[in-house]
C-alpha cells in the first residue's frame, strides 16, 4: 500500500536513546548482548521442550509458543537499530517503519494473549486437576493458541491500515528505538482522530480482555489454594504459578510504566527508555524465569546440551 496522498516524506528518522557519539558504541554492546541472550535463552528453551517428551504438555506447548513469540519480538526492533548504530545513520523507509511497527504489534498481541492462555491452564490444572488432560486437550491447546494468532493478526492489520491513511509532512523524527504506533501517528499532519479512537478502543479490548481474564482465572486459584488443608499442598499447588505470575507482572507493569511515562513527562527520549522493559528485557528475562525453578526444563536443558556437544 502506498502512504497518503499528500505525503511528501518516504522516511523517518529514528532518535533512539542518545545522540551524543561517545555513547554508541556503549548502547551496541548492550543491546547486541541482551538480543543474543534472548535469542539463545529463547531457542534453548524450545528445544528443550520439543526434544523431551516428557514436556509434551499444555503448559510447555504455550511456553515454547511464548518464547517463539519473544524471539520474533526482539527480533522486531533490535537488529535494525543495531545496525543503525553500526553504519551510524538513523533512517528508516516508510515502508520498513510500517512493516516493523505492523509485526511489533503482531507478536506483542499474541504474547498479551498467551499470557492470559496459560492463566486459563493453570486455572484449570489447579482447579478442576481431575479433569485437567480432559479439558486441555490437545485440539483445544491448538485452537487457544490459533485464535491468539488470528487476533493478533487482525489487530496488527488494522493499527497498519490506520495508520497507512495518514498523511506525513514535515516532520518525520520518532524520539524512539522503534516505530511505535503512538509516536508515528503523533507525527501525522492529517486528522488523527479516527486512530486515536481505535488505539484506546483495542487497547481497552484487546488489553484489558486478557487481563480480566487473567486476573478473574487467578482469583479461583487462589481460593482454591486457600482451601487446600495442608501446608504442603498449598505450596506445591503455588509454585506452579510462581513463574507466570512473574512474567505476567513483568509485561504488564512495564506496558503501564510506558504509558504513565508519556502522559507525565515530554522528555523525547523518556518513552523509549520505558519500553526497553517490554520490547527488551521481558524477551531476555522469560525462558530465565521460567527455568529458574523448574526441575523438568533444567533436566531437559541438560539432556538436549549433553546430547547435541
Amino acid at each position: 500500500m502506498e502512504p497518503g496522498n499528500d505525503t511528501q516524506i518516504m522516511e523517518f528518522l529514528l532518535l533512539g536513546f542518545s545522540e551524543k557519539p561517545e555513547l554508541q558504541p556503549f548502547f551496541f554492546g548492550l543491546f547486541l548482548s541482551m538480543y543474543l541472550v534472548t535469542m539463545i535463552g529463547n531457542l534453548l528453551f524450545i528445544l528443550a521442550i520439543i526434544s523431551d517428551s516428557h514436556l509434551h504438555t499444555p503448559m510447555y506447548f504455550f511456553l515454547s509458543n511464548l518464547s517463539f513469540s519473544d524471539i520474533c519480538l526482539t527480533s522486531t526492533t533490535v537488529p535494525k537499530m543495531l545496525v543503525n548504530i553500526q553504519m551510524q545513520t538513523k533512517i528508516i523507509t516508510y515502508a520498513g517503519c510500517i512493516t516493523q511497527m505492523c509485526v511489533f504489534i503482531l507478536f506483542a498481541g499474541l504474547e498479551n494473549f498467551l499470557l492470559a492462555v496459560m492463566a486459563y491452564d493453570r486455572y484449570v490444572a489447579i482447579c478442576h486437576p481431575l479433569h485437567y488432560t480432559v479439558i486441555m486437550n490437545p485440539q483445544l491447546c491448538g485452537l487457544l493458541v490459533l485464535v491468539s494468532w488470528i487476533l493478533s493478526v487482525l489487530h496488527s492489520f488494522l493499527q497498519s491500515s490506520m495508520v497507512l491513511r495518514l498523511s506525513f509532512c514535515t516532520h518525520f523524527e520518532i524520539p524512539h528505538f522503534f516505530c511505535e504506533l503512538n509516536q508515528v501517528v503523533q507525527l501525522a499532519c492529517s486528522d488523527t482522530f479516527p486512530n486515536d479512537m481505535v488505539m484506546y478502543f483495542t487497547s481497552v479490548l484487546l488489553g484489558g480482555g486478557p487481563l480480566a481474564g487473567i486476573l478473574y482465572s487467578y482469583s479461583k486459584i487462589v481460593s482454591s489454594i486457600c482451601a487446600i488443608s495442608s501446608a504442603h499442598g498449598k505450596y506445591k499447588a503455588f509454585s506452579t504459578c510462581v513463574s507466570h505470575l512473574s512474567v505476567v507482572s513483568l509485561f504488564y507493569c512495564s506496558i503501564l510504566g510506558v504509558y504513565l511515562n508519556a502522559a507525565s513527562t515530554h522528555t523525547s527520549h523518556s518513552s523509549a527508555t520505558a519500553s526497553v522493559m517490554y520490547a527488551v528485557v521481558t524477551p531476555m528475562l522469560n525462558p530465565f524465569i521460567y527455568s529458574l525453578r523448574n526441575k523438568d526444563i533444567k533436566r531437559a536443558l541438560r539432556r538436549y546440551l549433553g546430547g547435541n556437544l
